[in-house]
């Protein structure tokens, strides 16, 4: 699952969406991967299983499958920025992400992360010639919801290239492969601003959607908003304001707070966010609220003065940001998926640069119960027959198993 769909760790009575769904699931992964155990004489430990309640667990991934602590392969998928990986109840691993010629919507997956490197890639969606929906298509969502398939998406109409607003996609069949992807029209917010970079969540029985959005009379870019949702198109209720550009971080070239995303932890929920110019100043900050408070009350958040991910010239990685949280396959190891670049300097408008890489690794926990998300991994170098280096790994070496 995507951390971004289904909170981890849900309280007691806090059933997540496709419940029924995964539950049913693990319960098969569990009498099939018993049977393997008792013929093999052993018996593998049980962890928890994405998208059924934090009470419920099952049996561990199933012999073979790659160690959830190994290095991932960097970058993941080159040329594809703001990256959403959504593990589904099917157990396959959904990617999209936005493409540099910022014209189409792409869907890849697989049955493991590092196989998202090498797995097929469709385009689901293209913009439009004319009118609505005809520029600047960036940051799409894949969610499942109630039964079909959502993808949030940003947008502008091709005479008017900065009016960016959110739109949505719908598919109800089962394979979003196969099925029509349907278009929805734009989720209509307070105001008609510039806005991007929706996710949803839901927590204690409600659905919940968080994005970027300018807010009139503002001296920012934009700031991130939250509001509970009548349904998977529709707001209901107050929006309220999570985070505005307020330290030096976060308005060096841009006054920007974006693309946020959640996970919850340790009795907590933390949002990540993304902060400043889309260069090398580009970084995450970080919001957390204990989960028993309420969600719309600004006051329970409580937001880090210093950013918690940013480049790095040790490990030659700049401009990290417009994450998502995902699960390894052990269904236990958290990670981190992000875009970044190989370089610091950059000709022009970072927009125009198509060298935003999707990129993965393992995020840690402090002892004190917060995320550590450490600094972004240098590329994966990779040994040649003759033993020599051959440079940047690009892509993963494996099989993506869909």
């Amino acid at each position: 699952m995507s951390r971004a769909d289904d909170l981890p760790e849900a309280p007691p009575g806090d059933v997540p969406e496709d419940s029924a769904t995964s539950a049913l699931s693990a319960l098969s992964a569990r009498r099939t991967l018993l049977k393997g155990a008792l013929a093999g004489g052993v018996l593998a430990a049980s962890s928890a299983i994405p998208g059924v309640s934090g009470t419920a667990h099952a049996a561990t991934a199933p012999a073979g499958a790659p160690c959830a602590t190994a290095p991932y392969v960097n970058p993941l998928v080159r040329n594809r920025a703001d990256p959403h990986i959504h593990r589904h109840t099917d157990g396959r691993y959904y990617f999209t992400a936005t493409a540099p010629e910022y014209d189409r919507i792409i869907l890849r997956r697989s049955r493991t992360i590092r196989g998202i490197a090498t797995a097929d890639e469709s385009v689901i969606w293209r913009k439009h010639e004319t009118g609505a929906m005809g520029a600047h298509i960036w940051a799409p969502e894949i969610h499942h919801i109630d039964g079909k398939w959502y993808v949030y998406f940003a947008s502008a109409p091709a005479e008017a290239i900065w009016d960016i607003r959110i739109w949505v996609l719908e598919n109800a069949n089962r394979d979003p492969f196969t099925g029509t992807w349907v278009e929805r029209g734009q989720l209509k917010t307070a105001w008609e601003t510039f806005s991007l970079d929706a996710t949803t969540f839901t927590h204690r029985g409600s659905r919940y959607l968080a994005w970027a959005q300018h807010e009139p009379g503002m001296d920012n870019n934009t700031a991130v908003w939250l509001s509970k949702m009548a349904d998977p198109l529709t707001l209901t209720g107050p929006q309220i304001r999570l985070t505005t550009p307020e330290f030096d971080w976060e308005r060096i070239g841009y006054r920007v707070n974006e693309g946020p995303s959640f996970i919850k932890r340790n009795g907590r929920i933390f949002m990540s966010y993304s902060a400043s110019a889309t260069d090398y100043h580009y970084c995450m900050g970080l919001l957390t609220i204990d989960a028993r408070a309420d969600l719309m009350d600004p006051a329970n958040w409580t937001k880090s003065p210093t950013p918690v991910f940013t480049s790095n010239d040790t490990t030659k990685q700049y401009g990290p940001g417009h994450n998502c949280f995902t699960v390894a396959e052990d269904g236990r190891t958290d990670v981190l998926v992000y875009h970044a670049r190989q370089y610091k300097e950059i000709v022009g408008d970072p927009l125009n640069d198509p060298n935003r890489h999707t990129r993965v690794q393992k995020l840690g926990w402090n002892t004190d119960g917060t995320p550590d998300f450490g600094v972004p991994v240098a590329d994966t170098e990779t040994v040649t027959q003759t033993g020599s280096q051959t440079g940047t790994q690009v892509g993963s070496l494996l099989e993506s198993g869909s």
